[in-house]
């Protein structure tokens, strides 16, 4: 099982009569959905690596070209979005 990450989260209430048990019980849902929605395969379905000569939808040259804190020179990432 994947280590709950470090991240902080608003929840707004209708009510403040919500125990402390059961938005404990949203906060793991939340974390639980987000974690899903961040993974790296969710990421490489929702992009396209443009480079000059090509348009590649493969996860492995996505993640390759992401590796750095830059891309290399015209190399695009398009969202699918």
């Amino acid at each position: 099982m994947m280590k709950t990450p470090n991240r902080d989260l608003l929840m707004l209430l209708k009510n403040g009569s919500v125990s402390e048990q059961a938005i404990e019980r949203e906060v793991k849902w939340l974390n639980h959905m987000l974690i899903q929605a961040e993974s790296p395969e969710q990421f490489c379905i929702a992009h396209e690596l443009v480079t000059r000569h090509s348009i590649t939808s493969k996860s492995k040259k996505i993640l390759q070209a992401i590796r750095f804190a830059e891309l290399k020179p015209f190399n695009f990432l398009l969202n699918k979005n």
